[in-house]
């Protein structure tokens, strides 16, 4: 009865925004242009995460090591690790398995490439990373995102990408023996896509095999999805829907939203709206869909995020816009209260164009403070300061 209940309250409308509480915005970068992503990974091993940034119109990838909490609050030291011009994401990961993290970038526009950029056992080195074109990517299609995944069970870390416009596909590239040698990786194509937005391993269906959950924007074939992995290359894979079928669907999360054991999946949807699928078992098969309108004058949906903003032991949804107005919120979230969803403003009118955001108490004071960054005002890179424990 209770998870009823639950189920029930979840479905209600969103309640009128309520305003800003204090959420300052701190500067981590905005010295290129077009920031357009927050990819997080200890690169240091001191046990706080690290981001990469790939800035589309200044065609440069950078790594931003996060310092000491009392720094926090400053510019913090960054890295060039490379030169990427239309470069539209760039992941974390240690291609080779030497210790030393290195960065996979992705070009859209007239680059149609994906480049690894060899990193050094000193990430502030800036003149020891060498970048080198992933072979198999080469003119192939525009490229939109990648993530690391261990997909045959062989060798190293292999590697899951997507594109967008012709001839995109999903597809993963297989590590050979040898991590460095580019020209043995080899790419396999799953199926065709319109506009890859994300790209998640994920073991959907608790077999113990890591998944793909996507989510692909345009096309005939737009909505959520997930592919099964049959570990044994010889055998297909197998696409699996979860919903949002033919709809613009941006950036996905996985998250268990309702505590009840199970992942579910979180997407945000054009125009205005985040769709929560919830999942009914382990299988990965069934799903409920149920829809959370985010405020009128929010901008486009673009991403979302669960956490747990106040220390209540229960998810807000963190939500991120493109087409933001200085009337209306760019950055914000949507927290269940008696009943009903309501929107609290996080960005307070600034920036225009927003895109992934993620959780980390940055500043040490016990709450989940909030990264991302703004492609369009040139507010950079950046973090927002939770107010809820002052």
């Amino acid at each position: 009865m209770k998870l009823a209940i639950a189920v029930f309250t979840l479905l209600l409308p969103a309640a009128a925004q309520d305003q800003p509480r204090g959420w300052v915005r701190h500067t981590i970068d905005n010295s290129s242009r077009g920031a357009d992503g927050v990819r997080l990974a200890d690169i240091n091993r001191d046990g706080l995460p690290d981001i990469v940034t790939g800035w589309e119109e200044g065609g440069v990838v950078r790594v931003y090591l996060m310092p000491q909490r009392q720094r926090v609050r400053m510019p913090w030291p960054q890295v060039t690790v490379g030169e990427v011009p239309s470069v539209e994401d760039a992941v974390i990961v240690d291609l080779d398995s030497d210790g030393a993290i290195d960065v996979v970038s992705s070009g859209e526009g007239k680059t149609r490439s994906m480049f690894v950029h060899w990193g050094p056992r000193q990430p502030l080195r800036e003149g020891a990373w060498r970048m080198e074109p992933l072979p198999a990517s080469v003119k192939r299609f525009q490229w939109m995102f990648s993530t690391p995944m261990q997909v045959d069970g062989r060798f190293g870390v292999d590697l899951v990408a997507g594109g967008k416009n012709d001839d995109a596909e999903l597809g993963w590239f297989e590590a050979p023996a040898k991590y460095r040698d580019l020209a043995n990786w080899k790419w396999h194509p799953l199926r065709p896509v319109g506009w890859i937005m994300s790209i998640i391993a994920r073991d959907m269906d608790s077999d113990g095999i890591e998944d793909i959950l996507f989510s692909d924007r345009r096309g005939n074939r737009s909505g959520v999805f997930w592919l099964k992995n049959p570990l044994d290359q010889t055998k297909p894979w197998t696409e699996h829907p979860i919903g949002a079928l033919g709809s613009e669907v941006m950036f996905v999360d996985a998250t268990d939203l309702d505590g009840d054991g199970l992942e579910d999946v979180l997407a945000a949807v054009k125009p205005k709206e985040v769709l929560w699928f919830r999942r009914l078992d382990k299988s990965g098969l069934k799903w409920e869909t149920h829809s959370i309108p985010i405020p009128e004058n929010a901008g486009g949906a673009k991403a979302v995020k669960a956490a747990d903003l106040d220390g209540d032991r229960k998810k807000e949804i963190i939500f991120t816009c493109e087409s933001a107005k200085p009337s209306g919120i760019g950055v914000g979230y949507l927290k269940l209260v008696q009943g009903k969803w309501t929107a609290h403003d996080v960005s307070g009118g600034e920036g225009v164009k927003f895109d992934l955001a993620e959780v980390f108490d940055i500043d040490g004071d016990g709450d989940l403070d909030i990264i991302a960054c703004e492609e369009t005002a040139n507010l950079g890179l950046f973090w927002y300061e939770n107010p809820s424990k002052k």
